[in-house]
């Protein structure tokens, strides 16, 4: 474990933002695929220009090619919905699940204002986005965290059409578990296409999949490109690579939470564990910890988390607690957890962050499915600008101007000589003819 200081700590941290690293597991894919050496890039643009052109045709042939099952009906009928079955015990998680994120969201302020004076009336309308996307990953495991952290969310805020597209297993079933919780939440259209041809088929339509107004949800590589690559067309929330978690630990924290936390995430392909502690004690003693549980997670688990610990977790002295936050809002982690003798005195010192877990009771995992915030947050250092799936993610705000004649005649002049300035004679005049 190689420990970094001062400026080779600062320097490790600071990197190219947003950048999605492409494993080459999956270039080689994408030359057995095509047959030739194409770029990420260039697979998704023929996947979504495919898709623009021939409509679902194209989606049948990319989820045959890509999924390995050729659906003859892309959506997935309200009969099967109601029949899918799951266990009690999960079907009781997936309910709490809902209820605790719709609770959540349903504290944030959903409303516009209007404020009338003497002067007139200015304010914010606030209104919900007509038709929303929802993508949900199913590749190596079926997450419905992310169908309740990204659905519930839009339907407080008004949205009043919510479609989902889940990629098929070869066998063309979707889990029963995503299913159960689309019936939880209420969300009545399912379709059976994944990856970046279901992107595509979102942003532009099809004959079987209506287009939206916005997309929303992580996926792998592909759909990320293919999320940036349709942006105008329809909105998207964000463009989510790589999970990451920074853990800031003193010496009173435990290396077993420490040590469990970090591959929590790193269990995730291509995920990013930092530690930042006070202690070197500490980061001994999670060292030792790292590879007792390494070995007792079960494959392909071990497998994925020894791959983000070896190839990609940094470990950081720091020299006090001041430091450790300074060198975590350079970061701008993902999930920030707080593994502290008193965590709460820390959190004002927080600046960027997609989530922040405080205490050793609070561990991100939880968040992940059923704390109440969404689990969909900012990658790849975009904490710096970007938050964390919201209510305001799914509405539009429309501003209001209702100045009356006095206040016209008052502010007026001002607003006609700024259009001159700016060489647009015709605002200048429009505003004029309103002051004779």
């Amino acid at each position: 474990m190689q420990v970094l200081q001062g400026p080779d700590a600062r320097a490790a941290l600071t990197r190219s933002f947003n950048q999605i690293p492409v494993p080459d597991a999956v270039l080689r894919r994408i030359e057995q695929t095509f047959g030739e050496a194409l770029t990420p890039e260039q697979v998704v643009e023929k996947i979504v220009a495919d898709v623009r052109t021939r409509g679902d045709d194209a989606l049948r042939d990319w989820t045959e090619k890509l999924d390995g099952f050729r659906p003859q009906e892309l959506e997935i009928s309200p009969e099967e919905v109601q029949a899918a079955q799951i266990t009690p015990e999960l079907h009781e998680a997936i309910r709490l699940a809902v209820r605790r994120v719709r609770a959540f969201y349903e504290q944030q302020p959903a409303h516009g204002f209007l404020n009338h004076s003497a002067q007139g009336a200015l304010g914010q309308l606030v209104r919900p986005i007509g038709r929303v996307g929802v993508y949900v990953p199913g590749g190596l495991a079926p997450l419905i965290s992310t169908l309740i952290h990204t659905a519930v969310p839009a339907q407080v805020a008004g949205v009043p059409e919510i479609v989902v597209t889940t990629p098929p297993a070869k066998d063309g079933t979707v889990h029963p578990a995503i299913l159960v919780a689309a019936r939880e939440i209420g969300i009545g259209r399912i379709f059976k296409v994944g990856g970046a041809q279901a992107i595509a088929a979102l942003a532009y339509g099809t004959g079987s999949i209506p287009s939206v107004d916005k997309v929303a949800g992580p996926g792998n590589l592909f759909v990320v490109i293919a999320k940036r690559m349709v942006y105008g067309q329809t909105g998207i929330e964000s463009l989510p690579g790589p999970t990451e978690t920074l853990v800031v630990a003193d010496d009173s924290a435990d290396a077993r939470y420490v040590a469990a936390d970090l591959l929590a995430q790193a269990e995730h392909n291509g995920a990013e564990p930092v530690l930042v502690s006070t202690s070197r004690e500490l980061l001994l003693r999670v060292q030792a910890e790292l590879g007792e549980q390494l070995e007792n997670l079960p494959e392909p688990n071990r497998a994925w988390a020894r791959d983000s610990v070896e190839a990609r977790m940094k470990v950081v002295l720091a020299a006090d607690l001041d430091e450790a936050l300074d060198l975590a809002n350079l970061y701008a982690p993902e999930h920030l957890c707080l593994l502290t003798r008193d965590p709460w005195a820390l959190l004002g010192k927080v600046q960027r962050a997609g989530g922040v877990f405080v205490g050793e009771d609070s561990m991100e995992a939880l968040g992940d499915y059923v704390a109440g915030p969404s689990h969909v947050m900012p990658t790849g250092g975009t904490a710096r600008f970007m938050s964390p799936v919201n209510v305001r993610d799914f509405q539009n705000i429309i501003s209001v101007v209702g100045v009356n004649a006095p206040t016209l005649r008052e502010i007026g002049p001002a607003a006609a000589l700024l259009a001159r300035a700016e060489g647009l004679e015709a605002h200048a005049r429009a505003i004029e003819s309103r002051l004779v």
